[in-house]
């Protein structure tokens, strides 16, 4: 049986301003509203808009939700202090990444974890299986946020416009309780666009009345609508994974380049710590694949599960790939062997439909911000 996608609060609005809608991870999201293009460079010089309601709120309260967290998740969640955030993920006992997620610390005992929104019910059942036997309290608050995004260089003056929370005292990574148009918010400082941004937590109720007051703060400002298209192009240039495609329940955080997040100091089991030492170990001596960027010498662009060679062998698989508006070349992610993962190694190609189109090497990200 077939179900109808679930619809944001700001399903009507998006309608009205022309947007093409797509299935998400079973939402219903605007893709684009006009040209991906004009979305993708107006982030990357103006500002951008998103709504980002289908990503997954779950709230964990209670005198043990810290030691829960750090049992349940890979990361260290005691050091994190009040109104600051820390990108973890979560994995199975078999060390395979479940998600990858942002934790918000709100007060002494409380938290926001932040799913991906295929992984939202994932994690959910997993924090929830995890919770037994800690004084602790796993909530849904799907329902309970909307999240609207302004992501770009011109951000922190489209949101100073219509807040008096301090924006300049806000780090990257950090969250506080504020009101924006005269609505009740969580103002975060994060984003995936490898820009400077805001993503903005507010009551479903509120989300048309925020999104409009944006929309009139940044008219002068260049700040236009964006869709998921653009999300995934500015991502993919910033070098930041997608879960399904750089993250999945087959590769540890070791086998993608981020064993960093993993934290076997901190005191305590916590799930699939022991394979995951085995993984950091195997990632010491015998190197797994490597996460590479990928420049195309050629137009052709490559996706998702082409191979990858040299010297006739293959040698990799690309994760992502798309047009970059950019650098005005075809670039992909892709997981190739150790020998070949330096950048300007020789001879790397994709196989494109059965042409081995030649790709250059380069290291991670392909675009980074100016301070």
């Amino acid at each position: 049986m077939s179900t109808a996608p679930r619809l944001t609060a700001l399903d009507a609005l998006h309608r009205s301003l022309g947007a093409t809608m797509t299935d998400f991870a079973g939402w219903d999201m605007p893709l684009r509203y006009a040209s991906e293009r004009d979305e993708h460079n107006a982030v990357r010089t103006k500002a951008g808009l998103f709504d980002l309601s289908h990503m997954g709120e779950i709230t964990v309260t209670g005198p043990e939700a810290v030691a829960l967290l750090n049992f349940a998740l890979v990361g260290n969640i005691g050091t994190v202090s009040v109104g600051r955030a820390r990108y973890t993920m979560i994995c199975a006992e078999d060390g395979g990444i479940l998600d990858d997620l942002i934790v918000y610390r709100l007060g002494e005992t409380e938290y926001m974890v932040v799913a991906n929104a295929g992984n939202a019910q994932t994690v959910l059942d997993a924090l929830t299986a995890r919770a037994e036997g800690f004084d602790a309290q796993v909530r849904d608050d799907r329902d309970a946020y909307a999240l609207i995004a302004v992501q770009g260089p011109e951000s922190p003056s489209i949101l100073a416009a219509v807040t008096d929370a301090d924006l300049d005292g806000l780090k990257y990574y950090a969250g506080l309780p504020g009101t924006v148009a005269g609505v009740p918010a969580l103002i975060a400082r994060t984003g995936y666009t490898g820009e400077d941004g805001f993503e903005l937590f507010v009551a479903p109720e509120h989300a048309e009345q925020l999104w409009k007051a944006l929309t009139e703060s940044g008219a002068s400002r260049g700040l236009i609508p964006c869709g998921l298209s653009c999300r995934d192009t500015l991502r993919l240039e910033a070098g930041m994974p997608l879960y399904g495609h750089e993250l999945t329940t087959a590769l540890t955080p070791f086998d993608a380049g981020l064993g960093r997040v993993v934290k076997f100091e901190k005191e305590g089991d916590f799930v699939g710590r022991k394979a995951l030492e085995t993984a950091a170990e195997r990632a010491e001596t015998a190197p797994p694949r490597k996460l590479v960027g990928l420049v195309a010498e050629g137009r052709r662009v490559p996706r998702a599960g082409f191979p990858v060679v040299a010297d006739g062998q293959v040698i990799g698989e690309v994760t992502s790939g798309a047009p970059s508006p950019t650098l005005s070349k075809p670039i992909a992610m892709a997981y190739v062997d150790a020998a070949h993962a330096t950048p300007g190694a020789e001879g790397v190609a994709v196989d494109i439909r059965g042409s081995h189109e030649p790709y250059e090497v380069v290291a991670l990200p392909f675009y980074k911000r100016r301070k």
